[in-house]
């Protein structure tokens, strides 16, 4: 008989405090929690309230609207310091005002409206009078997307610059640090999961690392994009109100001189989202590279070439089998770059598109930039802890290479080649002859050394590759390691 999951319960959902919904904002709250300064909904309204205070300043410095006062260096410093107070409060009023308006931008303009009116008793004095005659220039020649715009470009700029880029840069630098502390440790390689020619673990890592390099460099000189230029991009409004002002030009020394951000001079309603789908493009390459990296750790601890230290990668190995360390760090790693390559992917597909001057797509889309940085951030943080927690096993990779000499039967084929170019009889059908010895069979150190002496070739060469082992047998992996930057 089927027992039923009881249908009277605690409604976990109406808990206080609340129960997060995702393993984000819960399981793996202390990891991420860096990204909420600038990704949670918290942290887009003080960064539009940031913008909407800028531009009234910047419209006032600029003598833009008669009769409009300039600041006093009190005023603007009052304004100013509204986004670094905002806090708990702010977060309460904005949700009762939103609850009302249905719109989010228009809350923060009410908010910045009250803290006008609020100005001459908070300053004192003669200060802060002219403010609340400002309020009907909060938002002026704004259209939401003007405000949303920058504010998700001066919050992504920050959030990947302070927060994942470091960390990122972190796991690189730690991978480069451990390519070059093994990079004379000779490693039996698997081509197709298949014993081949050997190389060492530190040319291995260095192959990573200099991949997760290149992307990081991209992501450092990644552009920042926006627009400030009304309902179509095209300044309609502010040309027929103040028909005298170069608005093309307030708008650009605005969002490069006062925001620090790239002008886009062409757009819709919308700036149109191309530097988020080239930077997440580029963030899932490096998601993808630290998958790679991820899963074959794993295969070689199942190959032992690492031992893992219990307290690195977890207390308990298995909840049943006592004799195994499980490699959760980098199973957990995998599966959060895939969720954050898959979040990423929807996000560089899906902004870059809306129908004619606008569409609400991206409003929702947006809202998901920084769970999809927040997943990539758990797997970076998941895999140094895995990596600080792994011991190279030199030995056991020096037995795999030993009970594989047939690995370096490219290299007498090679030579073999070489010196039939060079006039050397009985050179014939190297790869035939190599392939019969070693096809199929397994081919020790006597046996590969007889068949090199077999083989008539010249004394140095001969002597070269009777001295050779699969050990040995690694080219330049070591000094390739020396060009990590």
């Amino acid at each position: 008989m089927v027992t039923e999951f009881p249908t009277e319960h605690v409604d976990l959902g109406a808990l206080s405090p609340a129960i997060a919904l995702g393993s984000l904002d819960g399981r793996y709250r202390g990891v991420v929690s860096p990204l909420v300064d600038w990704f949670s909904e918290a942290a887009v309204n003080r960064a539009r309230l940031f913008v909407e205070i800028e531009w009234l300043i910047w419209l006032t410095d600029q003598e833009v609207l008669d009769g409009a006062p300039v600041l006093s260096a009190a005023e603007k410093s009052y304004l100013r310091s509204l986004v670094g107070t905002f806090g708990a409060d702010e977060i309460a009023t904005l949700s009762q005002t939103e609850a009302k308006t249905k719109h989010d931008v228009k809350a923060v303009e009410y908010l910045l409206k009250s803290a006008l009116e609020a100005a001459p008793e908070a300053l004192g004095g003669t200060e802060g009078q002219a403010l609340p005659s400002l309020k009907e220039m909060v938002h002026i020649f704004c259209t939401s997307e003007d405000i949303n715009n920058l504010t998700y470009a001066i919050l992504i700029k920050h959030g990947v610059g302070r927060v994942w880029l470091p960390a990122a840069r972190a796991l690189q630098t730690q991978i480069t640090d451990l390519a070059r502390e093994n990079a004379q440790v000779p490693m039996l390689a698997h081509t197709h999961g298949q014993p081949a020619t050997p190389t060492t673990l530190g040319h291995e890592l260095a192959v990573f690392a200099w991949r997760m390099n290149r992307q990081l460099k991209r992501v450092e000189t990644q552009e920042y994009l926006g627009k400030i230029n009304g309902a179509t991009g095209d300044f309609a409004a502010h040309t027929v109100a103040v028909p005298g002002a170069d608005w093309a030009a307030l708008s650009r020394g605005f969002v490069e001189d006062r925001l620090g951000l790239t002008w886009n001079p062409l757009t819709t309603q919308i700036e149109s989202h191309d530097y988020q789908a080239e930077l997440y493009a580029t963030v899932t390459h490096f998601n993808r590279i630290a998958h790679n990296l991820a899963t074959d750790i794993w295969t070689y601890i199942s190959l032992r070439y690492f031992a893992q230290d219990l307290a690195a990668q977890g207390s308990t190995g298995s909840s049943t089998m006592p004799h195994k360390i499980n490699p959760i760090r980098f199973e957990n790693a995998e599966a959060n770059l895939e969720i954050s390559s898959g979040l990423f992917e929807v996000l560089e597909q899906t902004l870059v598109t809306t129908r004619m001057q606008r569409d609400l797509t991206d409003s929702t889309t947006q809202r998901n930039i920084g769970t999809a940085f927040g997943h990539s951030l758990l797997a970076i943080d998941n895999l140094r802890r895995g990596l600080t927690g792994l011991k190279v096993d030199a030995a056991v990779m020096a037995a795999d290479l030993d009970d594989n000499w047939e690995v370096l039967g490219e290299a007498v084929q090679q030579t073999m080649r070489v010196a039939g170019i060079a006039g050397v009889p009985g050179m014939d059908n190297p790869y035939e002859r190599l392939k019969e010895l070693t096809r199929g069979h397994k081919v020790d150190g006597v046996r590969m050394r007889q068949f090199i002496a077999d083989l008539g070739l010249p004394p140095e060469q001969t002597a070269r590759l009777q001295a050779l082992t699969p050990a040995t047998y690694t080219g330049l992996a070591a000094q390739l390691v020396d060009y990590l930057e």
